[in-house]
């Protein structure tokens, strides 16, 4: 059987940690597109030197040419400028969303099957515009930010707890950003609720460190943003997509009346499949939850509109 067809649209630090995850779990050939002459190639090259040592036989190619990418199963966006220290997701908006329109279009022509899983920030808004310029259907356009902004909280607990990641289950809803909601009715430890465990007071600095992570690792790092977790949640979805596993994971999905909203894109838990995001799955939320998502998706709705105007002029 011919393997699949990734593309990833963006070479920077996450685009090539993408690539070399993809090679690595053996999810097909990669396609590395990026603007900047050279650095595809190069990177792409480089990973399929490391083929022999770490025993993978994709293809991995690099590319400056969007028809590079056709026939792809899967596209992951990562496109247009990191944060830098001081600036919020939001303050990527111009540039990324200009970005973002070419980008759709790229995908739209050459690749009209494919799974779009965008990483790009502000997500919310990026992925809105992506579903909007390629025209696909809900299904196949999806925001990568629950898996990671879940994974940051499990992190947090586990090593609060001093116990393995895998004991701790957890799930972040609501926008990629400050007001992003995590759901610590659904939050346990070893089956039993992290309230047992650990204090009030506790949880509430453990939480707010999870809304900040990504501004943690931007002023940490200086120059750049997270990539090595943002890369790893992508292809825990791409997997789930290419080998029809049906996990239930947090995704920016197009909301048409699930958790009170509808007209665009929230972090909720939605089960991810062969037929792309099949179903977005609704649960019982806290009443402090319930406003704490409302409160997300109304920033949501103003970044939008904040994007829109910037399109318009």
């Amino acid at each position: 059987m011919a393997r699949n067809k990734i593309a990833l649209i963006g070479a920077g630090n996450i685009g090539g940690t993408l690539a070399h995850l993809a090679a690595i779990e053996g999810l097909g050939d990669v396609v590395l597109f990026d603007v900047v002459e050279g650095m595809p190639q190069g990177k792409a090259l480089d990973l399929m030197e490391a083929g022999p040592i770490q025993a993978f036989d994709a293809e991995i190619t690099g590319t400056n040419d969007y028809a590079d990418i056709a026939g792809a199963d899967v596209c992951i966006v990562t496109a247009g400028l990191a944060r830098k220290p001081g600036m919020s997701r939001d303050d990527l908006l111009g540039t990324n969303s200009k970005i973002m329109t070419q980008v759709a279009a790229g995908i739209r022509e050459n690749a009209p099957d494919s799974f779009v899983i965008v990483i790009s920030n502000p997500l919310d808004a990026m992925v809105t515009l992506c579903k909007r310029e390629t025209g696909f259907a809900k299904s196949h356009v999806v925001g990568m930010a629950g898996v990671l902004d879940s994974a940051r909280y499990r992190s947090f607990i586990a090593a609060e707890l001093k116990v393995s990641v895998e004991s701790v289950q957890a799930m972040v809803l609501g926008g990629h950003g400050d007001d992003m909601v995590p759901i610590r009715s659904s939050c346990t430890v070893g089956g039993a609720p992290v309230a047992k465990f650990i204090a009030e007071a506790r949880l509430l600095e453990i939480e707010e460190r999870t809304r900040k992570a990504g501004g943690e690792i931007v002023g940490l790092l200086k120059t750049g943003s997270a990539f090595y977790s943002p890369a790893t949640a992508a292809i825990r979805m791409a997997k789930s997509y290419l080998r029809d596993k049906k996990e239930i994971l947090p995704a920016a999905a197009y909301l048409e009346g699930e958790y009170g909203h509808s007209g665009f894109y929230l972090g909720v838990p939605c089960r991810i499949g062969a037929g792309g995001l099949e179903e977005v799955v609704e649960f019982a939320l806290t009443e402090q939850e319930a406003k704490d998502l409302d409160v997300s998706a109304a920033h949501v709705q103003e970044t939008v509109a904040a994007m829109d105007k910037i399109l318009a002029q």
